[in-house]
């Protein structure tokens, strides 16, 4: 019998007995309005803004919100189990926290806070290669939980291949190459608030930790601070990548590999024909082509494509435990989430994240019980209709 992550409102009412109520909201998509309120504007801007004018961000809130859920009645959901298989790795339901750069603008215990809040509920965290915590520190305070590791791949192969190398001895599992990012989107939140913190050293830390980044250097980075960050600009991401370049990362990293940002069903065959063991469709949360699909409505057509040769993950827009019901029936193994986890760091830390966590889990599990369902395995996509208007 797996986990029941639905007693969590059972211990949120019992806790009320003795005049105790959550320190945050259970309804998690009021999360967003309230780090508004509470946090500056260039954090906020950074984790909520989007680009253009938004519109892609709103479109993965839409494309799921098309999809209606169609319950099932008189099915033994008396026991449940959220337990799936992702990777090879078992993991206690199918959720994972996605990369997020530069957590030490939301909260002082920035990733390892996060990392900390993954591990203590058995879901897998995802450390940004741009986190402000070197890859090291964050893989002490998760002991020997499940840890994924995000690349943004950088121009220099050196730095590159020592990335790899520390994130493999740190006990990362799982490499998440992300391919949306070959530079930096137009962000009118950021860029009205001339907000970038990569430019103040904060979100580098992986970098300047790295002897093979230190080499690129003329003095020692505390000498010279502001060389080493125009090192570091240079060389983040590289625009002229292409599919051949994917052999340097299955010869460099011995786990599985998994390849984010994908939308189109024949990039995501030319992940399979590459021998990749997986991909993340996903937009980047809408912060990086305005204008573009909105990610769960790119989610089927790749499924079609390659859902019996690789791992397809679903990430943009997660917000509630039936969007992650969606995914799942539209074909998704697991969801990875994202700003509301960010959020939660910034409102309570730690425990913020925790309380996401539980939250979302909490709420998919008993939609799943009240749709007819006693774990992820039953569902597809006749568990949901699409609304046209």
């Amino acid at each position: 019998m797996g986990q029941h992550w639905a007693d969590f409102q059972y211990e949120i009412y019992l806790n009320g007995m003795s005049g105790a109520v959550p320190r945050l909201p259970t309804d998690l998509t009021r999360l967003e309005e309230l780090t508004e309120q509470r946090l500056g504007p260039g954090p906020v801007g950074y984790v909520a803004g989007s680009a253009g004018d938004g519109s892609t961000a709103r479109a993965n809130r839409a494309a799921l919100r098309r999809h209606r859920i169609v319950p099932r009645m008189l099915r033994d959901v008396h026991e449940r189990d959220l337990s799936v298989e992702v990777l090879g790795r078992a993991l206690p339901a199918p959720l994972a926290l996605a990369p997020i750069g530069v957590l030490s603008i939301m909260h002082p215990d920035a990733e390892c806070a996060a990392a900390r809040a993954a591990a203590a509920q058995g879901v897998p965290f995802t450390l940004s290669s741009a986190s402000s915590t070197p890859m090291e520190q964050v893989a002490q305070a998760m002991g020997d939980a499940e840890r994924w590791f995000q690349l943004y791949w950088p121009k220099d192969p050196e730095v590159a291949r020592s990335f790899l190398s520390r994130a493999k001895a740190a006990g990362f599992s799982t490499l998440v190459v992300t391919l949306d990012t070959p530079m930096l989107a137009w962000r009118p939140r950021d860029l009205d608030q001339a907000y970038l913190p990569f430019l103040h050293g904060v979100g580098t830390a992986n970098y300047f930790s790295d002897p093979a980044f230190q080499a690129g250097l003329a003095k020692p980075v505390h000498e010279d601070p502001n060389a080493a960050v125009m090192h570091f600009v240079g060389m983040f991401s590289d625009p002229a990548k292409t599919w051949p370049d994917l052999a340097f990362l299955r010869e460099h990293w011995d786990g599985p590999i998994v390849l984010k940002g994908i939308l189109h069903p024949d990039d995501a065959r030319a992940a399979a024909d590459a021998g990749m063991d997986g991909v993340v469709v996903s937009n980047h949360g809408g912060r990086q082509v305005a204008g573009s699909i909105g990610a769960a409505a790119a989610l089927p057509r790749v499924v079609e494509a390659v859902g019996d040769r690789l791992t397809v993950l679903f990430d943009s827009g997660i917000r509630t435990g039936d969007d992650i019901f969606k995914a799942l029936a539209l074909g998704a193994k697991a969801v990875l989430v994202g700003r509301p986890y960010a959020y939660g760091l910034g409102l309570d830390g730690q425990a913020g994240v925790e309380h996401v966590i539980r939250c979302l889990l909490a709420e998919l599990d008993l939609t799943l019980a009240l749709s007819g369902h006693a774990g992820p395995a039953t569902l597809g996509p006749a568990d949901l209709i699409e609304e046209t208007a």
